[in-house]
């Protein structure tokens, strides 16, 4: 009676005597298995090989390869090292079945055989591969869960990191804008007044000249003391150049407030030369010349570029980091060469916009060492770094990766060890940003 739970199984009888595999294959066969044949070990590798079956009897002594060698050559061959072999042999020795386990059989069967015994072997061994396939499967569907909900913490945790980040550095920097605005506005609004006060008196005071022209000795004494003369001559110069001085600050504040322009729920219109001056000039007191280095030349190529629908807070962050990570290289170059080294530290700024692609394109380069090339695909891994311990996170350039991820954009990085570094971010024109 055919048995239809057995699902077409194949099973591969080896064996030399043409009766044992006619009574296998029968006695199979009836319940339903596909059953193939070979008369010796060659025979049944080339077949395994061509079409691995679900399971293997393989006699022991045969004239070519015996059992125990065809066993070995199945495992050591992946293709072929999962399918599970029951001898089956008339040497009943306890060394014969224990080297039968030892080169990887599943069972042992002792001949001469009774047919429910080789029915239950082949039932249960087939049984345990399949559960032990399903047992794989579920392993493998819940590795894969884990490593998502893994993945999805991390990302987490960056995003968290990220708006922690930029919550402090916002507040820190709309603070300094805020408090910068309070003594300039005094500034700003007293020196027109005072620009007109000095012109009154300098008018005044050229009316009394004209008026008595012979002046007394103690004015006489006075005016050499103060050398009135120069102070006439340079105090309309002094007053401009306060004004000069407010105005960089003036400016400075609303580079500030660009930077720091609060989280936006919703995208926005941007200028993306914008959050590149305004990042510029929070990092202005690190391109200044040190112990080990000149001052870092910014070198600009940018072209005219339409806005973009970004969040521009977040990208003045990917900015950040990109250029701080290349004063870093610079940094490093000059420790490691001394200011011996005839080439000038640099930092190359381009931005193009790419019309067939309706994206724009922003490129940093530096003139570092660049990265190792074993390293450079891990470099936007979460909490990989190369620098020293309290140097860096390895969060900076994941939260990168993933802002530039988060608005449809694409980032590079192309390093050439010895020569530099260039990240290069490309930014959709129109995106659809969660």
């Amino acid at each position: 009676m055919v048995n239809n739970n057995t699902d077409s199984k194949s099973i591969l009888i080896v064996d030399d005597t043409p009766d044992n595999i006619r009574l296998l294959s029968m006695m199979l066969a009836e319940q339903g298995y596909k059953v193939r044949k070979a008369l010796n070990g060659e025979m049944a590798l080339n077949s395994c090989q061509a079409d691995p079956p679900d399971l293997v009897i393989l006699d022991i002594k045969m004239p070519d390869l015996d059992g125990y060698t065809v066993c070995e050559r199945l495992k050591v061959n992946p293709e072929t090292a999962e399918i599970p072999v029951v001898f089956i042999s008339a040497l009943d020795d306890v060394i014969d079945k224990v080297k039968a386990f030892q080169v990887g059989g599943v069972d042992y069967i002792s001949k001469p055989f009774q047919c429910e015994e080789v029915l239950a072997r082949v039932r249960n061994q087939l049984t345990i591969r399949e559960l032990t396939f399903k047992l794989e499967q579920k392993v493998d569907a819940r590795t894969a869960a884990l490593l998502g909900a893994f993945e999805s913490l991390q990302n987490t945790q960056i995003q968290l990191v990220q708006s922690e980040k930029m919550a402090t550095l916002g507040q820190l920097v709309a603070g300094i804008a805020h408090e910068i605005n309070n003594p300039l506005g005094f500034i700003t609004n007293n020196l027109q007044f005072a620009q007109e006060g000095v012109e009154g008196l300098m008018e005044h005071l050229q009316i009394y000249q004209q008026e008595y022209p012979q002046p007394t000795e103690a004015i006489v004494e006075h005016s050499e003391t103060i050398d009135l003369e120069y102070l006439l001559e340079d105090l309309p110069n002094l007053l401009d150049s306060i004004k000069i001085g407010s105005d960089r600050i003036q400016e400075l504040s609303v580079s500030l407030r660009k930077f720091s322009r609060g989280n936006n729920d919703k995208p926005v219109e941007s200028d993306i030369h914008d959050g590149l001056e305004s990042t510029l000039l929070i990092l202005k007191h690190r391109l200044k010349g040190n112990t080990n280095r000149g001052a870092i030349e910014i070198k600009k190529e940018y072209q005219e570029l339409p806005s973009i629908l970004c969040y521009p807070e977040q990208l003045n962050q990917v900015f950040m980091n990109l250029l701080a990570n290349s004063i870093d290289a610079l940094d490093e170059r000059c420790e490691k060469q001394g200011k011996s080294s005839e080439e000038a530290c640099q930092i190359t700024i381009a931005t193009e916009f790419i019309s067939d692609r309706s994206e724009i394109q922003i490129r940093i380069t530096d003139n570092g060492l660049g990265i190792p090339e074993d390293i450079q695909d891990k470099i936007f891994e979460y909490q990989f770094t190369t620098k020293p311990a309290g140097k860096g996170t390895g969060i900076g350039l994941a939260i990168v990766h993933q802002i530039i991820q988060r608005h449809d954009g694409l980032l590079e990085c192309h390093s050439t060890p010895q020569q530099g570094t260039t990240f290069i971010i490309n930014l959709p024109i129109k995106n659809q940003i969660d």
